[in-house]
């Protein structure tokens, strides 16, 4: 049997965010290059749901990590490394049979024709989780849950672990889903699951490139048809910004539903009926983008405000826009991790629509400026004042390597 990992105790007051998934040891290169050229690697860590959680508690959330690593070096190295950004990762569990997973990775950007990743994760310890071997007093016990699609594609057993947790049940936290489509791991299997356990969820990060890939389905009002159940649908548009739909679902989606603000800040404990669709929370908006912040030179634009419309049962439906930031990219990688937990940080302050899109945009832009995964996010003060910043000044930031350490922005300079 598994048994629990070494790390952060987990305190007393309420956890914000429980994120569940794999985590791997990565291994980036010295220089640019083939992988068969590259001389020698820097050891790091990489993983969507432990990348949200140490962002998340970078930035100031009380957030744990659930997986299962192996009872090797490689492990120890992840459980600590998490633990050190201030995760608790006293759930993590530990399988004495099956390896860590790692993976080696060029330089270049994962969407040139010359990059290369080497994965070495099958029959690794966090493929192993399932519904018999994961602590759901743990995983339950944020106000937020956040998955992705990639615990989905890891084995059948993953799967049937997620099916079981967006499953309605009583006291389900906000369940955050990103679809995370990645074609290499379902050749041969079929990602409409990924769309199946989309609607099971309340708050759905999908990018409109992965939607066409995997689902079939082209543009964002398609896409949102496609998953009507979540109370908020943030369709990833690339160097275009985001698409959010949001609002008011009507009638009961489970136990948690109802009230005119769940977000997890405030959200109704009433009680709700045994209807197979997720719980219904009126988070006010969300947004990402595939790389959540344009590459140098594009982006920006005319900010496109909230716009209410009706719904099929009369519920009203708010779509707001919100353009992406130019950035100076050093790597596309883990850039849409960060933005989910940036936008989760702003959704645990209560902040509206467009407010957390752009901070989800500023943590994004963060990652994109550094070689790795992770990175200190900007200090909160610092964002602030730039989320606050008018449609004409956001539209002139341009960030690069180095910006979370400056004092101001030079838009900020210039605005009143």
């Amino acid at each position: 049997m598994s048994g629990p990992a070494g790390g952060t105790a987990r305190a007393a007051t309420t956890t914000d965010v429980v994120c569940l998934g794999e985590s791997m040891v990565t291994f980036l290169p010295s220089q640019p290059g083939r992988l068969a050229d590259v001389p020698s690697f820097g050891r790091g860590i990489g993983g969507a749901e432990s990348n949200v959680a140490c962002a998340l508690a970078a930035a100031g959330h009380r957030a744990a990590w659930v997986g299962r690593v192996g009872a090797d070096g490689f492990g120890d190295h992840l459980v600590e490394t998490i633990g050190g950004y201030g995760v608790d990762t006293s759930a993590v569990r530990r399988d004495p049979v099956r390896p860590t997973g790692i993976y080696f990775r060029t330089a270049t950007d994962r969407g040139a024709g010359a990059h290369e990743v080497a994965y070495y994760r099958a029959g690794s310890a966090a493929s192993a989780m399932s519904p018999a071997n994961v602590p759901y007093e743990e995983v339950f016990a944020g106000r937020v849950l956040h998955l992705s699609g990639i615990t989905a594609a890891l084995s059948a057993d993953c799967l049937e672990l997620l099916r079981d947790l967006t499953a309605p049940r009583p006291g389900r936290p906000l369940v955050s889903f990103d679809v995370n489509h990645r074609p290499h791991l379902w050749r041969g299997g079929d990602a409409t699951v990924l769309l199946e356990l989309a609607r099971r969820c309340d708050l759905v990060f999908v990018g409109e490139d992965e939607a066409e890939e995997a689902w079939g389905i082209v543009g964002a009002e398609a896409i949102r048809a496609a998953l009507p159940e979540p109370g908020v649908v943030v369709v990833k548009r690339g160097s275009a910004g985001a698409t959010v739909f949001s609002g008011l679902r009507p009638g009961p989606r489970s136990s948690n539903a109802g009230g005119a603000e769940n977000t997890p800040a405030s959200r109704s404990t009433e009680g709700a009926g045994a209807e197979n669709t997720p719980a219904s929370r009126s988070m006010e908006g969300a947004g990402a983008e595939n790389a959540p912040a344009s590459r140098s030179g594009e982006g920006g634009g005319a900010e496109s405000g909230p716009a209410s419309r009706s719904r099929e049962g009369g519920e009203a439906e708010v779509v707001t826009q919100v353009p992406a930031l130019r950035v100076d990219v050093v790597a596309a990688v883990g850039a849409g991790d960060a933005f989910a937990a940036g936008f989760l940080s702003a959704t645990l302050r209560g902040l509206p629509v467009r407010d957390r899109v752009r901070h989800g945009h500023l943590m994004a832009a963060a990652v994109l400026t550094v070689p790795g995964d992770l990175t200190e996010p900007p200090a909160r003060d610092h964002a602030d004042r730039l989320v606050a910043l008018d449609d004409e000044a956001w539209g002139r930031l341009r960030l690069g390597p180095g910006w979370t350490a400056a004092d101001r922005a030079p838009e900020e300079v210039r605005t009143p």
